[in-house]
């Protein structure tokens, strides 16, 4: 059952007010029925009271024969008319309180003209409607069809009987029918109902579209802003409640760029600032005699250097940013495999004319080295695979090193964390190329993703969001 119900807000929205609209639709369908059956019975009674009152007018002054006669010249089916000397009726007792207060009504109103009693009854019709012995023309205009449907609804309509005696003794019995009750929605009446709730729940699927965008918009910059910290802030433009959402945002953001680089300036200060007792332990190591002391204290100081030319990078990259440009992207990967011996490309120039990227090419020059430095260092050899759809470029580079376990294949990405297994400081660098990949990569809209390969080794992906498509001749 809980799969059946939505799980998105504007979803519950558009559920509630249809269901409201449902609920609406059947209540005021329901009211108007009844109204309508109330009014049609009032209607009835009145007409029952005024046909007897223009009959007993008519009759009172005759004689028995006299009446007889009237009767059979106005008796026309279904509203028949007699004059008899025991009434239609048999029972005095009145079926409800509705007819005994109208037979109280009819006694007291035609008393004057001779009434001494007065029997009301109403039968209830069964049986199907009476078939028209014509059908209706197409040429029949609209009041005449009106009238041929209604002469077919009063077949199947109520009867109210009513037998009036006069003071000789003789009853007038006649018949009425009743007033047939039209359905309130019926074929006619259903597209007129069905476009109205089609027009609110389109109105309401547009107004909750207008009313959710800004909130659409806030979740994509909270994820931007959890890729990017320094992305650009939210518009604080809308409804109050949406500005006052993106006003928090943009201050938290705000306060986590100033964390992030207060901690990218530290870095990059403490490690600049080690350039310079480090400059002088190596003049001062350079005056020792060559011993093996001297020997494991200048690599020690290699290593001391290293870890700080890294973190400086890493905090130089974070702290400084390029505007972005259009990258011929194949041409950028040829060019870096190009320059090592142990890459191989697989792309043909032909296939990815017109590839084009944006962003910042030294950086993410910077970034695919790193990817091939690692499969290099760690596998001995990395092979280049390019590929792309209609919105990404996708650069797979794969290696033949000892990959690296499941449960790590995030945290590799946090800075200064190695596999110890195999990536060590003798085998690679400090912990800090996947993650100005990453970074890189996520700055320009894209991602890098490490799978381990099921023939072993290890693949990462690179994706970045292609501008042109590539142009493809009709020959190939």
């Amino acid at each position: 059952m809980r799969r059946m119900l939505p799980s998105s807000l504007p979803a519950w929205v558009l559920l509630i007010v249809i269901a409201g609209l449902l609920a609406i639709q059947v209540s005021t369908l329901s009211i108007a029925a009844r109204e309508r059956i109330a009014s049609n019975n009032v209607l009835d009674l009145l007409r029952l009271n005024d046909r007897a009152l223009s009959l007993t007018k008519l009759m009172y002054a005759e004689n028995p024969a006299g009446r007889a006669r009237i009767a059979a010249g106005l008796s026309v089916p279904p509203h028949v008319l007699t004059t008899t000397d025991t009434p239609a009726i048999t029972s005095s007792i009145p079926v409800d309180d509705e007819m005994a207060e109208l037979e109280d009504i009819m006694v007291g109103r035609l008393a004057k003209y001779g009434v001494e009693e007065a029997r009301l009854r109403r039968e209830t019709a069964h049986g199907n409607p009476v078939k028209q012995s014509a059908e209706p023309s197409s040429d029949m205009g609209s009041v005449e069809r009106e009238l041929v449907d209604w002469s077919t609804d009063f077949t199947t309509a109520d009867t109210f009987v009513a037998s009036i005696e006069f003071k000789d003794g003789q009853w007038l019995n006649f018949t009425m029918k009743a007033t047939p009750v039209s359905p309130v929605l019926d074929v006619g009446s259903l597209p007129l109902f069905g476009s109205a709730a089609a027009l609110v729940v389109l109105l309401s699927i547009w107004a909750l579209r207008r009313l959710t965008a800004p909130y659409r918009a806030l979740e994509s910059a909270v994820h931007r802003i959890g890729e990017d910290v320094k992305s650009p802030p939210l518009p604080e433009r809308g409804s109050s409640e949406y500005k006052s959402a993106a006003r928090a945002v943009n201050t938290m953001q705000g306060r986590l760029r100033e964390y992030v680089e207060d901690r990218e300036l530290l870095a990059a200060a403490l490690a600049h600032d080690l350039r310079t007792p480090l400059t002088r332990i190596r003049l001062r190591l350079e005056l020792l005699r060559n011993s093996p002391l001297r020997t494991s204290l200048m690599q020690n100081l290699a290593d001391i250097e290293a870890i700080s030319s890294s973190v400086l990078d890493f905090a130089t990259y974070e702290a400084k940013r390029e505007a972005s440009e259009r990258i011929d992207f194949w041409s950028l990967v040829d060019s870096i495999a190009d320059a090592n011996p142990h890459v191989s490309f697989e792309g043909a120039r032909k296939h990815a004319r017109g590839l084009i990227c944006m962003g910042d090419t030294v950086a993410l020059r910077r970034c695919i080295t790193n990817l091939v430095d690692n499969a290099v260092k760690y596998g001995g050899k990395a092979k280049l695979t390019l590929a792309h759809d209609d919105s990404r470029i996708l650069l797979a580079i794969d290696d033949d090193g000892p990959g690296i376990p499941e449960a790590q294949l995030q945290t590799i990405f946090r800075p200064f964390t190695r596999i110890e297994a195999s990536r060590n400081r003798q085998t690679g660098g400090f912990g800090l190329g996947l993650t100005i990949a990453r970074n890189i990569a996520r700055r320009f809209g894209g991602d890098v993703i490490l799978e381990n390969r099921a023939g072993g080794g290890l693949t990462a992906r690179l994706t970045v969001p292609v501008v042109a498509a590539p142009q493809q001749k009709a020959a190939e």
